[in-house]
């Protein structure tokens, strides 16, 4: 079984929101200076779920695809420490501030290269701005079934068996492969490296594609930022006043009506 994970570098959602800036052209979030960027919470469940895949299927390849500018290389390294065979980041100044149409473009492009697979895992949406669109565009760039919020993926008689998330339990489907899968929580967290990995990974580079690796691809946004902005929250406190608690009340029912609120 060929098994493509997709792997996203985000700011780390851990850090307190006021923590974080916006940008003088007001579109882009700055994170505070000196704090490394992380692996997306969801994109660990999806290595999470390829990696149970490679385990329970002999022979078995697992490639993580990275998508963006300024990749932290050895932050995604993880993925090999863990058992990746491949790590490709897909690194260009290019692909900065894509939106979920473009990502899907370019990522439909890589998996193109890479030729043969049967199944694309990701998770079921980003911790940064969680759209969760980019998986399910990626199928439909491809042509493929796409099944989302995964909490369980099984390979068996030449099919994929999943059960997904949906409202007040779970269903059991079944896909054809190839196919995209996005993964949910629900599926687990992520395991942790064993020193044989640690020491592969550092031994081990990841390939570097740049945009003009992939041939011709758009990565014009069809989303356009207009303005990102802190509201402002404004608070008044008002005493109500009555010499009794019956007569305040009284007056709290008055003034409430007055401002419509009852």
């Amino acid at each position: 079984m060929d098994i493509i994970v997709l792997i996203k570098q985000i700011p780390d959602p851990e850090i307190p929101p006021a923590s974080f800036k916006i940008d003088p052209s007001g579109t882009k979030v700055v994170p505070p200076a000196g704090v490394s960027p992380v692996i997306d919470p969801y994109s660990e469940h999806a290595l999470e779920a390829g990696l149970r895949l490679k385990d329970t299927n002999t022979g078995s390849t697992l490639k993580a695809i990275s998508l963006g500018s300024g990749l932290n290389k050895e932050l995604l390294k993880k993925a090999i420490a863990l058992g990746a065979d491949e790590l490709i980041l897909l690194d260009d100044p290019a692909f900065a501030e894509l939106d979920s149409a473009a990502a899907a473009a370019v990522l439909a492009a890589a998996v193109k290269k890479i030729g043969k697979f049967d199944v694309i895992l990701a998770g079921r949406a980003a911790a940064d701005w969680d759209a969760g669109q980019t998986g399910l565009l990626l199928a439909g760039d491809l042509g493929l079934p796409s099944l989302s919020r995964a909490r369980k993926i099984e390979f068996t008689g030449g099919k994929l068996r999943v059960e997904r998330i949906v409202s007040g339990g779970f269903e059991v489907v079944e896909a054809a492969v190839p196919a995209v899968i996005t993964v949910s929580g629900e599926l687990g967290k992520l395991r942790l490296p064993n020193i044989k990995g640690v020491l592969s990974a550092k031994k081990k580079e990841p390939l570097f594609w740049k945009a003009t690796d992939l041939g011709t691809v758009a990565v014009n946004r069809r989303v356009k930022l207009v303005r990102l902005y802190q509201p402002v929250r404004e608070a008044k406190c008002e005493l109500i006043p009555g010499a009794t608690p019956e007569e305040q009340g009284t007056n709290l029912a008055v003034k409430l009506r007055e401002l419509k609120l009852i």
